[in-house]
């Protein structure tokens, strides 16, 4: 059985009753007064009230041009690479078509979806990178209108490497409104802006919360929660690194599990050591020792097999292999988001910049669902062709099983056409040759 060397004394949750009415209650003015609602709103939360929200290509200019070239460089560098991998991602993806039967032939599109909302956070951390992943993926799988929504950095507008990072990456219309309001505009319109389709990205949980609520209206990506991170770990890794990963992703929040597993006691022990030493240095030590602090854990395991049983158990949303035999592992892991093999792959990698999307399920979501990538924007729509010869295969076992459903109009279309056949009559086209 695993023991823990060091168990959270919390566990991650959502805030509850509270969070869900706050979020219905914005919803539903947005619903009912459009833009006054969006303004007013924004103007509480943040102070923002423009006399647009939609970001004009001045601005985009203006944020262009302020930025360092060295900076620019790199967003464009990490754009790239999101490209490039979601294109081949892209190309995976076949269209199909199939005869089953003489006269039967089976298929399906993959279709873009026509409008999305790429919404970036912008509170504690401006993520440039959100804004990379959720514009550049959809534009990819070749949806038509890609809305990109941040909200304003300091009363001053979007941070300008984010909106530079937006506009770059061919957002179509770019918004500057954050939080639950920014989210409502993008289902039901704003200033002239038409309503998406889905919505995609990362945030707090008031926008977890209000992507559930608006989910049926729209369509989204998936519930995310605080951002987590396990290594599967043994003596042969540098528990300095290890601690390192652990602590940069618990930056993100001060309720981010970071979960370590290993077979080694001695090993966890000198782990947790290293994270105190880090501490006393850490750039964001008030963040990540709150979350090593609540959330963080050592679990020691009696072998390679149960720590995989662990670790698919918890579902985590990064996860790292740092032992001496990675590959054992990677093939027999199942329950993530994005697996990271080796002491040189980091999670910050993914994070930023080297072209695997970092929108991934948390809180045990990878279970059953993998993260964001070209194919959430994309719609496998499956279609039938039959002719007269097709429906001699197929109207029979068509009418019998809706007679047994107790459905007679669904018997009666098929045998309408096997009637049709059966009498020669040529009153109906032909839809295949």
């Amino acid at each position: 059985m695993p023991e823990y060397l060091k168990k959270p004394p919390q566990v991650p949750g959502d805030d509850g009753a509270a969070v869900r009415s706050v979020v219905s209650e914005i919803i539903s003015a947005v619903e009912r007064d459009g833009d006054a609602a969006v303004r007013r709103y924004s103007d509480k939360f943040d102070g923002w009230t423009p006399k647009s929200f939609r970001v004009g290509d001045a601005e985009i200019k203006a944020a262009e041009e302020h930025l360092n070239p060295y900076l620019r460089e790199q967003i464009d560098y990490a754009a790239e690479q999101i490209r490039t991998f979601a294109i081949a991602q892209r190309a995976t993806l076949t269209d199909l078509e199939v005869s089953t039967h003489d006269g039967i032939l089976l298929g399906h599109r993959h279709v873009p979806i026509h409008a999305v909302g790429s919404y970036s956070p912008g509170g504690r951390y401006p993520l440039i990178a959100s804004s990379l992943m959720t514009v550049v993926t959809p534009k990819v799988a070749g949806v038509d209108r890609v809305v990109a929504v941040a909200p304003p950095r300091r009363s001053t507008g979007i941070h300008p490497p984010q909106l530079y990072a937006m506009a770059s990456s061919g957002a179509d219309e770019i918004l500057c409104v954050g939080g639950v309001q920014a989210l409502a505009a993008l289902a039901f319109g704003l200033e002239g802006t038409r309503a998406v389709d889905m919505i995609v990205g990362a945030g707090n949980a008031y926008i977890a919360e209000a992507k559930r609520q608006l989910f049926g209206r729209v369509g989204i990506d998936l519930l995310a929660g605080p951002s987590e991170i396990t290594i599967i770990a043994d003596e042969q890794a540098d528990p300095r690194l290890v601690a390192a990963d652990l602590l940069g992703q618990a930056e993100h929040g001060p309720n981010s599990p970071a979960t370590l597993i290993t077979t080694s006691e001695a090993f966890g022990h000198a782990v947790v050591v290293e994270v105190g030493r880090w501490l006393t240095t850490w750039p964001t030590a008030d963040v990540a020792g709150a979350a090593w602090r609540d959330f963080g854990a050592v679990i020691v395991c009696t072998d390679a097999d149960e720590m995989i049983s662990v670790s698919d158990g918890i579902a985590p949303e990064h996860l790292e292999l740092q032992t001496n035999q990675d590959d054992y592992f990677a093939a027999r892991l199942r329950n993530y988001g994005s697996l990271f093999v080796g002491p040189y792959s980091t999670v910050a990698y993914s994070d930023k910049a080297i072209g695997t999307n970092h929108v991934l399920p948390t809180m045990g979501a990878g279970r059953y669902t993998g993260g964001l990538w070209v194919g959430k924007f994309l719609k496998t729509l499956t279609y039938q062709r039959v002719s007269r010869e097709g429906t001699a295969h197929v109207a029979e076992a068509t009418a019998v099983i809706s007679d047994a459903e107790l459905m007679a109009g669904h018997a009666l279309t098929a045998r309408l056409r096997m009637d049709l056949v059966a009498s020669g009559a040529e009153s109906l086209p032909e839809t295949l040759p």
